[in-house]
C-alpha cells in the first residue's frame, strides 16, 4: 500500500490545477474543484482510512451520506497546490449526519473545504439523481467567457449559437449549449441551487461576470470542456477587435453536419 499523496487523484489534482491557473482562469484563491472518489478506488491507500476531525459544510448532504470527495482548500491559491497538495487539498467523507464531512487526508494547516463545497455536493446530488455518470465539478474564471457577458444579452440561445460558431470543436464538445444563470452572490446556497438545476441540462453553466462552473466525468473531460468554450470565447473577442464583421461563418448547416459527423445531439432549440 502507497500514501494518498502519491495517488493517481493527487497528481492529476496537482497537473489540472497548475494547467487551470496558468490559462489565467484561477487567479488568486479563485476557482475550487471538487471528485467523487469510490471507496474500493481509496483501498490501495495506507493513510486514509482515519478520521483527521470533523468539518460543518452548511448544507445538508444526507443524500450522499459516506461519499468520498477530493476537494480544494478555501482560500487556497491553484498556482500552489502542485508544491504544497496536503496543505491545499483534502479528502473527505460525507459524515453520518449529512450536515458535516470527516477530513481523512489533507488540509495539515487546518484548512476545510471551498466556501462553494455545498454549490458542487448539489450538483453532484442532482447528477445522481439522473444516474449520471459525471464525477467531477470544476468552478474557475475563464477571461474572455466572462467579457461576453457584460457586452452580450444573457440569453443562452444566443450564448450557444455564436460559441458553436466559432470553431467546428464547439458543437462536438457541447452540443447541449451553455446554460446561463442569472447574476447571483457566489458562496450561497442560492446560487448552488441554481447551477445545479442547470447542470442536468448542460455540462457548463456561466455565471455571469463572474466564471463558469462545468461537469464531466473526470478531471480531463472537465478541463477540455472549459478550455473548448474558452478558445471559441477568445475567438468571438478576437474577432470584435477585428471591427466585429465577419465576412465567412459556420453556418447552421454547418453545425449540423458537424452533429452527424460526430454522433452528437445538438439542442434543437438552439439551432
Amino acid at each position: 500500500m502507497k500514501p494518498f499523496l502519491e495517488s493517481d487523484f493527487v497528481n492529476q489534482m496537482k497537473d489540472i490545477t497548475s494547467q487551470a491557473y496558468n490559462h489565467n482562469w484561477d487567479e488568486r484563491n479563485g476557482g475550487n474543484i471538487s471528485l467523487r472518489i469510490d471507496s474500493k478506488d481509496l483501498s490501495n491507500y495506507s493513510d486514509v482510512s482515519t478520521i483527521i476531525r470533523n468539518i460543518k459544510i452548511g448544507f445538508d448532504a444526507r443524500e450522499v451520506i459516506g461519499q468520498y470527495y477530493l476537494v480544494t482548500g478555501t482560500g487556497k491559491y491553484f498556482r500552489n497546490i502542485s508544491s504544497f497538495p496536503e496543505r491545499d487539498l483534502g479528502l473527505v467523507q460525507i459524515a453520518k449526519d449529512g450536515k458535516s464531512v470527516d477530513l481523512l487526508w489533507g488540509f495539515t494547516d487546518g484548512g476545510q473545504p471551498t466556501s462553494e463545497f455545498p454549490a458542487h455536493l448539489m450538483t453532484h446530488c442532482k447528477l445522481q439523481k439522473n444516474n449520471s455518470d459525471k464525477r467531477c465539478v470544476m468552478h474557475c474564471h475563464p477571461t474572455n467567457l466572462i467579457a461576453m457577458s457584460f457586452t452580450l444579452p444573457l440569453q443562452e440561445k444566443k450564448f450557444s449559437q455564436i460559441l458553436w460558431r466559432m470553431q467546428a470543436e464547439s458543437i462536438v464538445v457541447f452540443p447541449e449549449g451553455v446554460g446561463i444563470i442569472p447574476y447571483m452572490t457566489p458562496g450561497t446556497n442560492e446560487i448552488g441551487r441554481a447551477t445545479a438545476d442547470k447542470l442536468t441540462r448542460y455540462k457548463i453553466v456561466l455565471w455571469p461576470h463572474h466564471g463558469a462552473f462545468a461537469v464531466g466525468s473526470d478531471l480531463d473531460e472537465t478541463f477540455g470542456l472549459i478550455e473548448t468554450v474558452e478558445k471559441a470565447a477568445s475567438i468571438y473577442s478576437i474577432i470584435k477587435m477585428h471591427g466585429g464583421r465577419m465576412i465567412n461563418s459556420i453556418n447552421d448547416n454547418n453545425l449540423i453536419e458537424l452533429s452527424k459527423r460526430f454522433s452528437v445531439q445538438p439542442n434543437k432549440e438552439f439551432l
